[in-house]
């Protein structure tokens, strides 16, 4: 209940109980003052009903569903990832069915997780090669391309890491090495791009609240622990669609 909406309430007891106590109370020459105060009091509450606050107009946005926008917009790239996951799961199987030796399961296990960080590796780079394409993202061109430029050495030596993994001439100690500095640089790539990405879901976040009259929208990961559908509308589908007009 609104601060407001309290007040009005408690005045209308009021009114009420004046009423009720002027009828027992007070000698019939003596309500003529007492009348008009109360058609101020009642002016008042009529007053404050007229100016009530407007409720709120609040939604929430889920970020991680509205990421699948970008996704999905490289799913092919996508799907040989996954489908390199399913290789490794197999070849985790096999082992565990004594179908293969430590060595041969050592050997093919490198190679797998290194094409699968490559895999990983191309689905930003087609992200980012999107986004460059995109006028949606005109305002971030030379700082995604900037991005690209950086993360051209971390695809030469995956490059050249895959072919080495293939070849088998590598010795343990070198593989980890390398392939944990490649999996890092990576990693900052993958975050980088991601604040790009999440900086335009906010601006699009933003397009749908101002278009739909929004006073607030909220994000739903780590803020909302219940919700009134009745009075919280969710605008993540908004959000995707604005997304989509920007690739």
């Amino acid at each position: 209940m609104s601060k407001n909406t309290l007040v009005v309430s408690v005045i209308a007891l009021l009114l009420a109980a004046v009423a009720i106590v002027l009828q027992f109370v007070l000698p019939a020459d003596g309500g003529t003052n007492n009348t008009a105060e109360i058609t101020a009091l009642t002016n008042r509450v009529s007053a404050l009903e007229a100016n009530q606050v407007t409720p709120l107009k609040v939604a929430y946005v889920n970020a991680e569903d509205a990421f699948k926008v970008f996704t999905d917009a490289v799913s092919d790239l996508r799907q040989r990832a996954i489908d390199k996951q399913g290789e490794i799961v197999k070849l985790q199987q096999q082992y565990m069915a004594s179908t293969i030796s430590k060595d041969d399961f050592d050997s093919k296990n490198n190679q797998l997780q290194v094409e699968l960080l490559q895999a990983q590796l191309n689905i930003d780079l087609g992200t980012i090669d999107k986004m460059i394409a995109s006028p949606g993202f005109s305002d971030m061109k030379s700082d995604l391309q900037k991005l690209k430029d950086e993360a051209q050495p971390v695809v030469d030596e995956m490059k050249n890491l895959v072919s080495t993994v293939r070849v088998g001439v590598i010795d343990k100690t070198e593989f980890q090495n390398r392939y944990t500095q490649v999996k890092n640089a990576f990693t900052q790539l993958d975050q980088l791009l991601t604040q790009a990405a999440t900086a335009k879901i906010v601006q699009a976040a933003n397009k749908v609240a101002v278009d739909k009259g929004y006073d607030l929208v909220l994000r739903t990961k780590n803020v909302i622990v219940y919700r009134n559908t009745a009075k919280l509308t969710d605008i993540t589908d908004l959000v995707k669609h604005e997304l989509e007009s920007y690739l």
